[in-house]
């Protein structure tokens, strides 16, 4: 995994310099000294002097009593980050960032840039690409690191803005602006292990009473801790301490977490000459399947619901809405799902346009696999089957046990009936579960299953 991580520090603040230029040497913001509230942001002086991030503003006071005190304008600051954000996303979907000004991570954003150098260039060039892109929305320059987990691309940052400062200004890596940037090389957890080990061990995200215990043991670089064994970081430092060996050694394990997950997908083809058949409207569906499951499976999501949408002859549209058993990016059992419904009830007209779309998407459920029949992967599963049956014989018509209490002295009290396909929450109680047909109801126990 490759990420890019962006970071505007005092982003509040540079939003106010650009509101209200030129601003003061001495700057809390937050409100004014006789406000409840706390300190949202502070200039680097007034952070020199002891005034710091939710502290109360009677107490900056205190501390700063001649610097300006200006009021917050969060909606503001909101909207220009999610203006960004919104930005950066025509880059790739998989991007990370927090929109609310009170937040800790306010200003920064991870994007996953794995396999976009065929779209952007190559890193570098990328960088540049993005950077670009915001400078007309966010004031300043970003701190901009890649590496292999947030850890190292954040690290990254912070290394390429120090050696920037010790050349005395800012490198670029192409385009139109300048921008600190720093990479590490592509690889696993060895490679960034090798790469962070002569850095400074005040890198680590640790509270302060961990640091004083570093200090004492003599350790300060992250390579002499990552050198420990893991069981006597545990025993002197407990998990915390286990969790910091782990960004030390390159295993920092915390996913990219979109911001906004994917909402529907949409693909559709044009039949020429119009199409009265099944046999071929399956291909195309087939292909359709197989193009809108290829990108949720890229990012490890699901859809949930399928909307097949027909345009015939003299333009009247057909739509065929299904719900899928399960969040899933199996174009199979997708196909099979929506071949059902067209024959069970096929269009009365050639077909002109024939569209697909997958709405509700969401992170793709898995499946235990045998460990010695791995064809099991290719069995269709018992709720895609119950679904099919139902689209055949129609609702209501299949039902399913729902367990409800496997211990129940009564049979009554241990199952239920309930239609298939149906949630689980939807079951009737006991007393209200009508006895099924044996000629219209498939009896299938479903024991957490």
């Amino acid at each position: 995994m490759r990420l890019l991580y962006l970071d505007w520090p005092h982003l509040p603040l540079r939003l106010e310099a650009v509101r209200r230029p030129p601003l003061p040497e001495l700057v809390v913001l937050g409100g004014q000294p006789w406000d409840p509230g706390t300190v949202l942001d502070c200039s680097p002086a007034a952070k020199r002097l002891g005034v710091h991030r939710d502290q109360p503003l009677g107490s900056a006071h205190n501390l700063v009593p001649e610097a300006v005190f200006l009021p917050v304008d969060l909606p503001a600051y909101r909207t220009v980050f999610e203006r960004a954000l919104e930005t950066l996303a025509a880059f790739t979907p998989s991007i990370e960032g927090e929109i609310e000004p009170t937040g800790p991570t306010f200003g920064q954003a991870f994007l996953g840039i794995e396999g976009l150098g065929r779209l952007w260039g190559d890193e570098p060039r990328l960088a540049a690409r993005v950077v670009d892109s915001v400078a007309s929305i966010l004031p300043g320059s970003p701190r901009t690191g890649i590496g292999n987990t947030r850890f190292g691309a954040q690290v990254a940052a912070v290394v390429g803005a120090a050696v920037a400062r010790g050349r005395g200004s800012a490198s670029s890596a192409g385009g139109g602006g300048h921008f600190t940037f720093e990479a590490i090389p592509v690889g696993g957890a060895a490679v960034e292990a090798e790469w962070l080990a002569p850095l400074s061990i005040q890198l680590l995200p640790a509270d302060a009473e961990t640091r004083d215990r570093l200090r004492l043991f003599g350790l300060t670089r992250i390579g002499e801790f990552a050198a420990l064994p893991r069981s006597a970081v545990l025993a002197r430092f407990g998990a915390a301490g286990g969790d910091l060996h782990d960004l030390a050694r390159g295993l920092d394990g915390r996913p990219l977490r979109p911001r906004r997950p994917i909402e529907r997908l949409r693909a559709e083809a044009e039949l020429e000459p119009p199409v009265g058949e099944i046999e071929p409207l399956r291909f195309v569906l087939h292909h359709l399947c197989g193009t809108l499951c290829e990108q949720l499976s890229a990012r490890g999501a699901g859809a949930s619901r399928a909307s097949l949408v027909l345009t015939l002859e003299r333009g009247v549209l057909r739509t065929y809405d299904q719900a899928l058993p399960e969040p899933v990016a199996v174009p199979d059992l997708l196909e099979r799902l929506l071949l059902a419904r067209l024959e069970a009830d096929p269009p009365t007209s050639p077909v002109e346009r024939l569209a697909l779309e997958l709405d509700g998407t969401a992170p793709a459920a898995g499946q235990q696999l045998g460990l010695f029949t791995p064809q099991l992967a290719r069995q269709a599963r018992l709720d895609w089957q119950l679904a099919s049956l139902v689209i055949r014989f129609g609702a209501g018509r299949i039902l399913q046990a729902h367990v409800l209490d496997s211990e129940a002295g009564v049979s009554e009290e241990r199952f239920a009936w309930r239609p298939a396909g149906a949630p689980s929450a939807a079951a009737p109680p006991p007393s209200a579960s009508p006895p099924p047909s044996p000629a219209t109801a498939a009896r299938t126990r479903s024991a957490g299953a």
